[in-house]
């Protein structure tokens, strides 16, 4: 809790008996339940009936992956007409901070359903369409059709802002440019790429088949995705969080400034089965924020070490978010190679945001917790080792055996967990005076939450997916990829010519750096009003082919398109955390009472550690396992070395941007540190590698040479 003088307490539960919710907490709750699963709070039959389409929903998911052969578009068109439903219900237009609606009012329930209407139109009529009309669209179809498009428009616009549908409008709009165009070329002949579209033909595209709504994107959100979300939601509620939460508090709350080590650890135990940042924020910060103020943090560096280390949970193999499975599909590749490739990645994030709170317990002159207040290491393992039984299975089948889908293991892993729910509650009603069968009841009743939790969850998720698609599928038909691909290569070129003096291989590399700053920067835009997911997916669709092109990558090469996929992953996560518009800052600064800009300020901070890594993975496939142009190239032992100098440039990185080693850096030293991460990001003889461990020894033997360190006074804990 953010309460400074509230103790850690072992007991499960998130707001102990008696004691208030904060209004900061409260805040921070609702902003949560505005963005992701929507802010009303209806009450009677209104409320009974989302909890009635939710389970349904989670029913059928679960049934189409025990069967598996629904029809692909039939599956899609069902999982987008739940989404639209629950979306016009519980996600109003109009969100009133500290004021959520109560009831929904009549046009959305006629916007709802008129939604969900079409997907089912599409259901009825695909055969029709495909077999007898050769995929051409009657008046009807293009009627029809369009309302999806409006309506999907809208429901994006209430579920994940106002961005996606900017873009999409834009990009529909080129559609219809040029010769033979609706708009006829009016817009002006540089937008004359292509030679235009009619809108009938643009509905068809988006609308009538698997290249533009129903695409990949929300072909992986109906397949795969949704059950992820569930088993993380089932997983929630068993009380596997609060049982992380109090391992990582007992493992490292103790060591110097190990209340942030100890948010830095949940959070990272957390992101294996979650993959939203905010939520995180919320869950973990409610204890861990308030611990860290405590303890010396000041409430924007409490806010955003939380920020920093939630926001990191997507990258956490196996889940990652969304992003990954979609990922998966695009390079074509098993998933199980996907989270071995990205799990050194997310451990080194990891330990090197450990390294930066421990920097700033030094800066700080900051004490761990008394062992006092942390809960006993053995007695909290031996409390809920049994949590361990479905990630185990989970994470355990998916790598290693090579036969086993995704969707099959979580659907395996969710029936798992529901019978482990009914067990836990029928003990516990044992043990508490409750009985057998209360018990066995309140484990049906937390199955049901956990279901309505996990649909509404996916409720963006799903709208982002399909939103998506629009775009995607506008870059299909108008060719948009190949002349953004012209226009970079066009600069690209120019640059090479610009540096020729310096030699091919040096113009050439600075040609590829550019290039990949320019898509960082379009990542942290967009991400400003994307979700993590559907920034993948424009990246992917317009950005990655064009790294791949300067780099002259093979793009039939999964190995070679890996690192291009992972950057541009990385830097939509950053985004989570990039001011002004960092939702996940404001969520933490709810909770701490800080400045939310300063709190956005200083977790992005911290994460230009993830930027740093974002560039090692792409000059370093190693770091993904990829050796001789194949994943799994190369093991995790004889990656050890590239592993090494990868942490110690992550952690020299890391001292630099934070101006602090032994000591506080001055300009000299934190510029050698620079130089020193800078030549670790590229595999290169080990000659430069220990020229660089050098320059890191050389200033922190500077620092000592030049006086004993001296951080302020430690901070007592009150």
């Amino acid at each position: 809790m953010s309460d400074p003088t509230r103790p850690i307490s072992s007991d499960p539960t998130l707001t102990p008996p008696g004691q208030e919710m904060t209004e900061g907490e409260r805040r921070a709750i609702e902003m949560v339940e505005a963005a992701e699963t929507g802010g009303r709070k209806l009450f009677g039959w209104q409320r009974g009936l989302v909890t009635l389409v939710a389970v349904a929903w989670c029913l059928y998911q679960m049934y189409a992956a025990q069967v598996g052969n629904i029809d692909t578009l039939t599956l899609r068109a069902t999982h987008l007409g739940f989404a639209f439903f629950l979306a016009y219900l519980v996600f109003p237009h109009r969100k009133t901070p500290g004021q959520p609606q109560t009831r929904v009012p009549w046009y959305d329930w006629i916007l709802g359903i008129g939604a969900t209407g079409t997907a089912a139109y599409l259901i009825a009529q695909y055969p029709h369409i495909a077999n007898e009309q050769g995929g051409l669209l009657t008046n009807t179809d293009v009627w029809v059709g369009s309302g999806m498009v409006i309506l999907l428009l809208l429901a994006a616009w209430r579920t994940i802002g106002i961005a996606m549908p900017i873009v999409a409008g834009v990009f529909m709009l080129y559609a219809l440019t040029g010769p033979k165009g609706l708009i006829r070329g009016d817009l002006g002949p540089q937008l004359q790429l292509h030679a235009g579209q009619t809108w009938p033909q643009v509905v068809g595209q988006l609308f009538a088949n698997t290249e533009g709504i129903f695409g990949t994107a929300i072909g992986v959100s109906a397949q795969i995705v949704f059950l992820f979300v569930l088993f993380g939601a089932i997983f929630d509620k068993l009380g596997a969080g609060e049982w992380f939460m109090h391992v990582a508090q007992g493992l490292l709350g103790g060591f110097r400034g190990g209340a942030a080590k100890a948010s830095i650890l949940s959070s990272a135990l957390n992101g294996v089965i979650s993959g939203s940042a905010v939520s995180n924020v919320v869950t973990g910060g409610n204890i861990t924020i308030g611990t860290m103020i405590r303890t010396g943090y000041s409430r924007e560096k409490a806010g955003a070490i939380e920020v920093a280390s939630s926001s990191n949970g997507q990258l956490m193999p196996p889940v990652m978010g969304a992003a990954a499975f979609i990922m998966a599909q695009n390079l074509n590749i098993e998933y199980r190679s996907l989270i071995l490739a990205a799990a050194i990645p997310a451990f080194l994030c990891y330990g090197a945001l450990l390294v930066v709170s421990h920097i700033e317990a030094l800066k700080l002159g900051l004490r761990g917790l008394p062992k006092s207040e942390l809960p006993r290491v053995r007695q909290t393992l031996l409390a809920g080792w049994y949590y361990l039984i479905p990630l185990v299975y989970l994470i355990g089948t998916l790598t290693i055996n090579p036969d086993a889908t995704p969707e099959r293991v979580a659907l395996n892993t969710i029936f798992l967990m529901l019978g482990m729910m009914f067990i836990q509650e029928a003990v516990l009603g044992q043990r508490d005076g409750r009985g057998l069968g209360q018990g066995l009841l309140d484990g049906g009743r937390k199955i049901i939450e956990a279901f309505e939790s996990g649909a509404r969850s996916m409720i963006g998720i799903a709208i982002a997916t399909a939103a998506a698609g629009i775009i995607v599928g506008i870059v299909t038909i108008t060719g948009l990829g190949f002349g953004l691909a012209d226009i970079v290569q066009f600069v690209s070129d120019g640059i090479k010519n610009l540096m020729a003096f310096a030699g091919p291989q040096v113009a050439t590399f600075i040609s590829i750096v550019v290039v990949l700053v320019m898509a960082q920067l379009i990542a942290l835009i967009l991400g400003m009003g994307l979700p993590t997911t559907a920034n993948y997916i424009l990246m992917s669709a317009l950005i990655v082919p064009i790294i791949a092109k300067i780099a002259g990558l093979d793009t039939s090469n999964p190995a070679q398109m890996l690192p291009v996929h992972m950057f541009v992953f990385y830097f939509g996560i950053m985004a989570d955390s990039t001011p002004p518009v960092a939702l996940a800052a404001f969520a933490a600064a709810a909770i701490s009472g800080g400045n939310p800009v300063a709190t956005g300020v200083q977790a992005f901070q911290y994460e230009l550690r993830t930027a740093l890594l974002a560039y090692m993975m792409f000059f370093n496939p190693q770091l993904l396992l990829i050796a001789n142009n194949r994943l799994g190239g190369v093991t995790w032992v004889e990656a050890l070395p590239m592993i090494f100098f990868a942490f110690i440039g992550l952690v020299a990185f890391s001292a630099a941007t934070l101006r602090f080693l032994h000591r506080r850096t001055n300009p000299v030293q934190a510029l050698l540190l620079l130089i020193a991460s800078f030549i670790l990001i590229i595999p290169t003889q080990i000659v430069w590698n220990l020229a660089a461990l050098c320059l890191i020894a050389a200033v922190y033997f500077w620092q000592k040479a030049s006086g004993r360190s001296e951080p302020p006074a430690p901070v007592a804990v009150a």
